[in-house]
């Protein structure tokens, strides 16, 4: 196998090599010292748009280096392959397909082909109706199969049919209906629907069965587990199964065979992704939760941001810098991991979503020609709230070994102020940026009168990066503004590193050898030839089953 292409593609372009002698001139300067030298450098280094505020002035950068690394940006030609996304290229070259999800919230009146076809009337005419099936359900038009209005929503997904969900529905609870209890299953683990459902009435519970394909497997087993809990529930009636579940589904034949009516089927395209699907009609419980006119001010913002990421410079253009500045400290300061750390209990669930946005996007080692990379691609993204994180791993961020760059995410009105609370938690936010940023010298230690032996316990060495983010308050406008944010910051990261962000081959393996394992597990007389270790574990499963 030949790396030459993908040593060429990148590492050889004169914007990268340039990129290395700047990083060599500037990697061992302390933020310390460029904050004095420039009392400006907050005003440079920060950009304000569509009300978020984006303070990156606590990178280890200067303006030349913004400057390189827009320079690199254009040797990938990253603006043409902006366009390429929003005009319906087949970008996704490993499966031939094109990735729009950028349409899923285009305005009514626009216009964005697919092989010659508006898809823009399609897309609204699935969200019509999700908004007539909402108000059926919400007004309570819509009954179970004994005539009680439903009460519960559980989502059965998994994948892009959970994780978007989930992190919507709690990101926006503030906004969401209190009078339905809404619930998700994705693991394929009993317990997942066991505690689920262990207090809901089946008469009162509806299911919405969120898989393109309706192949899943884990989704259509804990769909059936469903289906069984539900008949159980109520008296065994096979009619019962079309009051008590919906589908998000592309395969009509599937769906009919479940029980499901398939005028209650909910369809998306082969150009939406699994992780970029939670504004389609995936997002079915989250228009349930916030109601239909909230939802659609969610895809409003996630529109802004689109437009704002395909005509901005790149030097002033939110995703682009942000996805530039990973590159930056991923292939030039060897950084392996990056925090994401929002400072609002209701984007508890933002990282989780963030994990695999990024990283079944860019987890890549391969080129779009099929050369293995000679550099790092993906970055490791996790993070918690704060200020629970400070409180956990925080120590590590700030002593430890590894340099960990931090995205700061904070709302500077609370959707539920209470005291002092909302002070208190942008005081720790905007001192955790200091902190990292600055540390702490053993000379201003041992000015406290510390004990000699224990000053190099309470150094902080400082010179730790951050993004910080202020918006003024979370909507579900600005939800969808964060969301798009990080899908276009993710896809310039893949455009520098020339990988397909858009397919998903490394979570096939597992799952086919999944199956072929299944039946070894059940059978106690079923030969094993697989490694000696996967026999043992079978032989141990089987012993112990």
């Amino acid at each position: 196998m030949s790396t030459s292409t993908a040593a060429h593609g990148l590492t050889s372009r004169d914007a990268y090599q340039a990129l290395q002698s700047h990083h060599a001139e500037i990697k061992d300067k302390h933020l310390r010292e460029w904050f004095a030298e420039d009392p400006q450098r907050a005003q440079t280094l920060s950009i304000e748009a569509l009300g978020l505020y984006l303070d990156y002035s606590k990178n280890r950068i200067t303006s030349q280096t913004v400057q390189l690394l827009v320079a690199l940006a254009e040797s990938a030609n990253l603006k043409d392959r902006i366009e390429a996304m929003f005009t319906g290229e087949k970008i996704n070259t490993t499966e031939d397909r094109a990735v729009l999800h950028t349409a899923l919230r285009a305005p009514r009146d626009a216009k964005i082909e697919f092989e010659g076809e508006n898809v823009v009337p399609d897309v609204h005419a699935v969200l019509d109706k999700m908004a007539a099936f909402c108000d059926r359900v919400t007004s309570g038009q819509w009954k179970g199969h004994t005539g009680k209005k439903i009460r519960n929503v559980v989502n059965v997904g998994i994948g892009g049919s959970d994780l978007g969900p989930v992190m919507a529905y709690e990101a926006l609870r503030y906004y969401s209906n209190r009078e339905l209890n809404f619930r998700f299953v994705s693991n394929v683990d009993g317990t997942d629907f066991a505690e689920a459902t262990q207090d809901l009435d089946p008469s009162e519970t509806l299911f919405i069965v969120a898989s393109k394909t309706f192949t899943t497997q884990e989704t259509m087993t804990n769909a059936r587990t469903a289906r069984t809990w539900l008949l159980s529930g109520l008296g065994g009636d096979e009619s019962a199964v079309a009051k008590h579940f919906v589908a998000v589904s592309t395969n009509a034949d599937e769906v009919a065979k479940f029980g499901i009516d398939t005028e209650n089927m909910f369809g998306f395209w082969d150009w939406v992704g699994g992780r970029y699907s939670m504004d389609s009609a995936i997002g079915l419980s989250t228009m349930l939760a916030i109601g239909p006119n909230n939802f659609r001010d969610m895809l409003g913002g996630f529109h802004e941001m689109d437009v704002h990421f395909r005509t901005a410079p790149l030097a002033q253009n939110l995703p682009a810098l942000m996805g530039l500045l990973n590159v930056w400290y991923t292939n030039f300061f060897d950084v392996k991991t990056v925090a994401v750390l929002p400072y609002d209990q209701y984007l508890k669930r933002f990282p989780a979503y963030l994990q695999q946005l990024t990283m079944e996007s860019n987890g890549k080692s391969t080129t779009l020609s099929g050369d293995r990379v000679d550099y790092d691609t993906c970055p490791i993204f996790w993070g918690e709230p704060g200020t629970n994180g400070q409180h956990s791993f925080y120590q590590l961020i700030h002593q430890g070994t590894h340099l960990i760059p931090c995205d700061f995410i904070a709302f500077c009105k609370s959707l539920n102020p209470l005291g002092d609370h909302q002070d208190i938690l942008m005081a720790n936010v905007i001192a955790q940026g200091e902190a990292l940023a600055m540390g702490k010298t053993a000379e201003e230690v041992k000015s406290e009168g510390t004990a000699d032996e224990l000053v190099p316990h309470r150094v902080f060495e400082g010179n730790r990066p951050s993004n910080t983010i202020f918006i003024e308050q979370l909507t579900p406008n600005v939800l969808g503004k964060l969301i798009a944010l990080y899908e276009h910051s993710t896809y310039t990261q893949g455009v520098i590193w020339d990988i397909d962000s858009f397919d998903q081959w490394g979570v096939e393996l597992g799952k086919v050898l999944a199956k072929k394992i299944m039946p070894e597990l059940q059978s106690a007389d079923a030969a094993l030839s697989h490694d000696s270790s996967t026999n043992g574990l079978i032989q141990r499963y089987r012993q112990w089953k």
